[in-house]
């Protein structure tokens, strides 16, 4: 893990960091030859806010990652820092277009790492553009696993190539998908990481946006096809929800501690038995004909600040994303056989769907809770989601976390490895501001996992300190 034969003068204590690195030294990495890809472009990109000077590089992995490493070209740390992506991915470097840390090269370059990224595998309109993948398994093996050690592999030849040693360390940090391929690379590469960071994890994709989403779509569709609860809902709803549960963590702080100890009672609110119907579904999560739940949870009390990005939509027609990844996923991602531009949401079985994702479940899904591989290479893992999170439900993640201290032989053993943040008021990786104006802002995960990998202690907390 620690690439002790390669890295070694970099790990001599009281080395300084690598010497300044020319321009010509960056243009020069547009001739490097490596196996199963080619490099497209370098350039020196000029300091900016936060970011020093660094040389990007673009890469293809064949058949079509699409990756971008970024190297300081003063003060590298000798180390390595892999971003993931999200949703379907398939735009270079989007996190790095705005100012969050989520999925985002930036937190390594800000610190001198050599930091890479890549689009999984194919080029998509949005985050929610799915068509790449049909009939294309490919694409789906490369957004599945593949581009997660392809991007690595690429990068860490260019650093090489670029620095004339090889990185000591690395850390993959992710959020969604991102946090998805953060347990991907636990499983798949478990000696390629020293530490990840996985934040609000969707590491069951048939399970939660096949089906768990479907279930949503489905259960707030009326039969002439209107929508039954809308922002206005949402809204009476989340009163009532504050109004009941927040004090009962003992602090009114407008944020609910732990959704899984609302007993919340609707009966004055006005809703109809439609609204109420939909919104029960909503809670308790997907269930077959049996009343078998085929994905842990629902709806969490305290998420419907967040409904309208997710959920319903809002009045100006803002939203509603939940809608728009299941259709993509159940056209061209989830099934053996893609059943194309014609299906809908409201066309899955719960009784017949969930058995017809083998396939994809195979390809996509980073919820294995066996990580002992990635624990006996002596890994750190951190894991937070937001207890108000609408989208990827926060009762899969303590699902995993339980079975997975099950498997390491109890959760005194798991914590050696892996630290879990349960985060009262925030939204999924902290999108919007939630109470107090928690966000992904208020948030630090590399800072703990840094000093957790250089021998100190378990992390106690993720917050800005």
């Amino acid at each position: 893990m620690k690439r002790l034969l390669a890295g070694f003068a970099l790990s001599l204590a009281g080395l300084p960091a690598a010497a300044q690195q020319s321009p010509d030294a960056c243009a020069e990495l547009s001739n490097v030859v490596m196996s199963g890809g080619h490099v497209t472009s370098a350039r020196v990109i000029a300091a900016s806010d936060t970011l020093p000077d660094y040389c990007e590089i673009r890469a293809t992995a064949l058949p079509a990652i699409s990756i971008e490493v970024r190297l300081p070209m003063e003060g590298w740390n000798g180390k390595f820092y892999q971003a993931g992506c999200g949703g379907f991915c398939g735009i270079l470097g989007r996190a790095d277009a705005g100012s969050s840390w989520v999925n985002a090269m930036r937190p390594g370059l800000e610190r001198g790492y050599a930091t890479a990224t890549s689009d999984s595998g194919h080029h998509g309109l949005s985050v929610v553009d799915a068509g790449w993948a049909y009939n294309n398994p490919h694409a789906e093996r490369d957004w599945g696993w593949r581009s997660i050690g392809e991007t690595n592999r690429v990068a860490n030849l260019l650093v090489e190539a670029f620095y004339g040693s090889a990185s000591e360390q690395a850390i993959f940090q992710g959020c969604s998908t991102g946090g998805r391929m953060a347990h991907v690379a636990s499983l798949r590469y478990p000696e390629m990481f020293d530490g990840i960071i996985s934040g609000a994890p969707a590491m069951d994709y048939p399970g939660l946006v096949a089906t768990k989403m479907s279930w949503i779509v489905q259960a707030n569709t009326a039969n002439d096809g209107s929508q039954i609860l809308g922002p206005d809902q949402a809204a009476v709803i989340g009163k009532a929800v504050l109004e009941q549960c927040d004090a009962a963590d003992g602090a009114e702080d407008g944020a609910i501690a732990d959704p899984r100890q609302c007993n919340i009672s609707y009966d004055e609110l006005g809703l109809t038995n439609q609204q109420l119907d939909t919104l029960g579904k909503w809670r308790e999560g997907p269930r077959n004909a049996a009343g078998e739940q085929l994905y842990p949870g629902g709806v969490p009390e305290g998420s419907e600040p967040f409904w309208w990005l997710w959920l319903t939509g809002n009045a100006d027609g803002g939203g509603k994303l939940v809608p728009a990844f299941a259709s993509g996923f159940g056209k061209y991602m989830a099934f053996d056989e893609d059943p194309g531009p014609n299906w809908t949401p409201m066309d899955f079985d719960f009784e017949t769907d969930p058995s017809r994702m083998g396939a994809s479940s195979a390809a996509y899904n980073g919820d294995n809770p066996d990580i002992s591989a990635f624990r006996a290479a002596g890994g750190k893992m951190i894991v937070y989601h937001g207890w108000a999170d609408a989208i990827v439900t926060p009762y899969k993640t303590v699902e995993w976390y339980e079975q997975a201290s099950k498997a390491a032989g109890g959760e005194d053993v798991l914590k050696e490895n892996v630290a879990l943040f349960m985060v009262p008021g925030l939204d999924h990786c902290g999108i919007l501001p939630g109470p107090g104006g928690i966000n992904a802002a208020a948030l630090d995960p590399l800072t703990p996992l840094e000093a957790w990998l250089n021998g100190g202690e378990a992390p106690q907390s993720i917050l800005v300190q």
